[in-house]
């Protein structure tokens, strides 16, 4: 359901990608990711992220759920509801640094264009939360996912059980592809790109571009943060993986166009490239 740098099990994963003209930073993509994790490692753990980001993504791109806690589960809620209905009927700049290191809800986060540099930094993550990083795991991000940009959110077993949804923001490196980073491998190596996984995932697109009627509206708490509130969605589309056979290890990718006419059958896994 993830990459993870220490062996782990990941559970009841969401995963949100939408796309949004956003009043200050123009168009922009928005990511949310939870699940239930269970550290397994001998010692503390974390998630990698690969984000297809244009530009440098800083702390100030992750979002704070606050008291909304439950946003991305609402999502999922108002595609199930429906389901059951239907079956009864701006860029900003930052100072360039090879590795940013910050605190983010029960996270401590490292964000670097290169994983490689990541090692480097590891003495600023608190001990209880620094985790071991597999050269070769590194490595293959490197020669993988290049033009992106790898997000670290490093744990404990205390941490997980209390984690709110991770939400942040970025410009995309392709405004009209949407794609929810789900690659797989919870051993700390690299993961393997030929291989079939299971999965267990609820996938939800929006769009605002979407015309009036698509998707299913989605309700908010009235005392949700306006600034939250102006990222996220008023309608999604979504579906629920894992009750099928293995499908191929890769990311969920569908074209905009495609989501906007309501092709969920059009999304497809996308298997890691190469330099």
């Amino acid at each position: 359901m993830c990459i993870s740098t220490g062996a782990a099990d990941f559970s009841g994963t969401i995963v949100y990608c939408g796309r949004r003209e956003h009043p200050e930073h123009g168009l922009i993509h928005v990511l949310g990711y939870q699940n239930t994790a269970v550290n397994l490692a001998e010692g503390p753990n974390a998630m990698v992220l690969h984000l297809p980001v244009a530009g440098r993504l800083t702390e100030r791109h992750f979002l704070s759920a606050g008291r909304s806690a439950d946003v991305l589960r609402r999502m999922v809620d108002a595609v199930e509801t429906a389901a059951v209905r239907d079956e009864g009927i701006a860029w900003m700049g930052a100072e360039a640094e090879a590795v940013q290191v910050f605190e983010h809800d029960v996270y401590t986060v490292l964000l670097a264009d290169d994983p490689t540099a990541l090692p480097a930094v590891l003495g600023r993550v608190p001990a209880h939360r620094r985790p071991r990083l597999d050269p070769e795991l590194l490595r293959f991000y490197a020669e993988h996912f290049p033009h992106h940009t790898f997000a670290v959110c490093c744990f404990d077993n205390a941490d997980a059980r209390r984690a709110k949804p991770l939400l942040l923001w970025y410009p995309p490196l392709d405004p009209d592809r949407l794609t929810a980073p789900a690659l797989d491998c919870h051993t700390g190596g690299a993961p393997d790109p030929d291989a079939d996984v299971l999965v267990d995932h609820w996938v939800l697109f929006s769009s605002d571009q979407a015309p009036d009627g698509w998707g299913v509206p989605v309700e908010y708490p009235a005392d949700m943060r306006h600034r939250l509130r102006a990222f996220l969605p008023g309608a999604v589309v979504g579906r629920k993986y894992g009750d099928g056979p293995a499908l191929p290890n890769g990311d969920f990718s569908i074209g905009h166009q495609d989501l906007l006419d309501g092709g969920l059958d059009r999304v497809e896994r996308v298997r890691p490239g190469r330099r």
